[in-house]
Formats: C-alpha cells, sequence, structure tokens
C-alpha cells in the first residue's frame, strides 16, 4: 500500500525540476553573492534571476523581492520592522483573528513589550473577515493592517482589495501574507492593494528554508531591519544569500505560474471528489468555511463523533493535519475554528486535507477508504 500525501498545506514535496535547478547551483558554482570578483557576480546573477521569477508569480517589481528564510522571518520583518520605524504614537496594529502563527506571536510580543496597541479582527462564521467591524476598528492611529490571503487551515480567502481600500483610507499599510494563495490561485499584488507581502518557497514545491517579503518602494522605507549584519537586500536583511535556495524558489515560482491553471482545476477536482464520496460514506460530515470562497486545494472537514487526533493517528498510510503545521502540536483547540464560532468538540473533530501537484486520483481513492475506516473505529470505540 503506498503512501498518500495530504498535507501540502504545511509543505509541498520538492518539484524534480526544481531540485535539478538547486543541484546545479549547488554544485557548478562557488562565490559570495555579494563578493566583486567574477564568482561572485554569477553568484549575484542567479539571484537577480530568481528575484524576477518570484516577482512575476505576483505581478511585483523584481526590486521589491526581499528574500529571507521563510514566510515566518517575513511576517516578522513585516510588523516589527514597520513598528520599529514608525513614530511612538502610530503603533497601533489591527490583524485578523484567524492569522497564521507567525504573526499573531510577532504581533503579540510587539504588544506585550507595549511597543505596539494590538486588535483583532473577527471573522465570520464563513472564516472571511468582517470588514464592517474591521472599518469599525480603523482611525489615524493605526499604523498596519495584516490580513492573509486564504487561511492555512480552512482555505477560506480573504477580500484584499476592500481591506487594502480601508487600511490606506487613514495611511495605513496593508501588509498580506499569501503563503497559501500564491502560486494555486492568481496573484496580483497591486489588484490586492498590498503594501508588503510574504510569501515561501516550500508551499510551491520549492525548497525549504527560503521565502521573502515583496514591498512597494514606498512601504520597505518604512521598515527597519530585524537581522542586522552586512546590510544585504536592501539594509533590510543582512546575511549571507542562499543563492542555491533562491534558485530553487525562482524555478517553483515560475512553475507554479505557468501551471498555475489547469493545475488548480485538476486539484479542485480531487478534492471534490475526497469531499463528495466522505459525505456518500459517513454520516456526520461537514465542511468547516466558505466552500464557495476557498483554495482550489483545500477541504477542511468536521466528522463528528470522531476525535480528529485519533482518527489521523488511525490514518496510515496518510498523511493528513490537524490544523497549521505551526499549531498543529498543541492540545489546545484550533484557534481559526474557534474564531469562526465553532466550539471546542466541534474543532476537537475536524481535520485538513490538503491536496497538490503529485496528488493522483488513486490517492483520493486510498484516501477515502482508510478515512471511512479511521472514522468509523474511532465512533466505535468512543
Amino acid at each position: 500500500m503506498g503512501k498518500v500525501y495530504l498535507d501540502y498545506n504545511a509543505s509541498a514535496p520538492v518539484d524534480p525540476r526544481v531540485a535539478e535547478v538547486v543541484y546545479a547551483t549547488l554544485t557548478q558554482g562557488i562565490g559570495n553573492a555579494s563578493s566583486s570578483h567574477a564568482y561572485g557576480r554569477s553568484q549575484a546573477a542567479l539571484v537577480e534571476t530568481a528575484r524576477e521569477q518570484v516577482a512575476g508569480l505576483l505581478g511585483a517589481s523584481p526590486g521589491g523581492v526581499l528574500f529571507t528564510s521563510g514566510a515566518t522571518e517575513a511576517n516578522n520583518l513585516a510588523l516589527c520592522g514597520v513598528v520599529e520605524a514608525a513614530a511612538p504614537e502610530r503603533r497601533r496594529l489591527l490583524i485578523s483573528a484567524v492569522e497564521h502563527a507567525s504573526v499573531k506571536k510577532a504581533a503579540d510580543r510587539l504588544a506585550s513589550r507595549a511597543q505596539a496597541k494590538l486588535d483583532l479582527i473577527p471573522v465570520h462564521p464563513s472564516g472571511s473577515v468582517n470588514l464592517e467591524a474591521l472599518e469599525e476598528m480603523l482611525d489615524d492611529d493605526v499604523l498596519a493592517v495584516s490580513v492573509m490571503a486564504a487561511n492555512s487551515e480552512t482555505g477560506v480567502l480573504n477580500p484584499l482589495p476592500e481591506i487594502s481600500e480601508r487600511a490606506h483610507s487613514v495611511g495605513a499599510l496593508f501588509h498580506c501574507d499569501a503563503t497559501q494563495h500564491v502560486g494555486r490561485l492568481r496573484f496580483d499584488v497591486s489588484e490586492a492593494g498590498a503594501d508588503l507581502v510574504s510569501l515561501s518557497s516550500h508551499k510551491i514545491c520549492g525548497p525549504g528554508g527560503m521565502g521573502a517579503l515583496v514591498g512597494s518602494r514606498a512601504a520597505l522605507r518604512k521598515l527597519s531591519p530585524v537581522i542586522h549584519g552586512g546590510g544585504q537586500e536592501r539594509g533590510l536583511r543582512s546575511g549571507s544569500l542562499n543563492v542555491a535556495g533562491a534558485a530553487g524558489f525562482g524555478a517553483a515560482s515560475e512553475i507554479a505560474e505557468a501551471e498555475r491553471e489547469v493545475e488548480s482545476a485538476r486539484v479542485a477536482a480531487l478534492r471534490d471528489r475526497l469531499t463528495d464520496k466522505l459525505t456518500q460514506r459517513l454520516e456526520g460530515v461537514t465542511q468547516n468555511g466558505d466552500v464557495s470562497n476557498r483554495l482550489p486545494n483545500t477541504a477542511n472537514i468536521r466528522f463528528a463523533g470522531a476525535d480528529a487526533e485519533a482518527v489521523a493517528a488511525n490514518l496510515d498510510p496518510v498523511a493528513v493535519s490537524l490544523g497549521s503545521a505551526c499549531s498543529s502540536g498543541s492540545p489546545e483547540p484550533s484557534a481559526v475554528l474557534m474564531a469562526m464560532g465553532l466550539d471546542e468538540q466541534a474543532s476537537y473533530e475536524s481535520l485538513r486535507f490538503s491536496l497538490g501537484r503529485f496528488t493522483t486520483p488513486e490517492d483520493v481513492e486510498l484516501a477515502v477508504k482508510m478515512t471511512v475506516k479511521a472514522v468509523q473505529f474511532v465512533r466505535e470505540m468512543t
């Protein structure tokens, strides 16, 4: 029985085409991209090509792409960087109640140190941000609004242009964690109205340990670095560049953008086959979040009367998730589902299935079979 990986929202397998680029970069080049000699210039050229490829995924300017170790660092740079550079009288942050831990905990830390004031924007039961509540919370003291493009647990999408318009109406920056969105659905930074965008390589079949913060010139000028040293990446992210990682990230971006429409349609059909068959074969199955407004690869499903952790433990060889990979080790109920109005029991009975580039129809059939078996077993045991 083969292994079935349905946890793409945690990390996607590296595409072999990307691995070839990384290997070639590691074995055919030498030198620090910041060095002025020929070796260094050759490495720097690879980085600039990667910058163009990543920018192309967002419709952004290559000059606005700052490479980081991942979206977590990019989120920290966006929030901590903008607060540190801000005037004392304007340090209020608004983030959605369903943000990734790297946004929530960075903002919590700033608030706990009295470096910023923090307010959470509530969401509708559907999972998307409540625009009316956001509008009431906005004032001239708001420095930045941070709302993710697509939620990692439910896949639910947010109305980015409307959020941007409201944030900009009071002169606030709009930061968007687009980690789950890019490469799966079209994302254009200008249409979204985002001043700063975070993304990560390993969500789009690129190498781990690579990400980017992408911003306009005006927005980047409003940041202070959180990592200090040699002043790489426009002085905002010091450290010798991971050239092979950047090249792999660039290749992954180019592939994701080229294949996005066809691949998203294929994966959405597989996701729907999965949810339809589970609903047909099991009682008490409901999907969390707005199923008409979500990523094509994601389904967050509640199996009433079956503890999700126990179901996942009995799903081998199928890999799924209890929620965000950065919080799934916690015994607490999902903060995302709770913010949407689900109670603790419903949260503890919910699993996330996230499909991707290498998911096959056979994978879906086996996942359905094993999930039905696991849910029935857990229900009988309880």
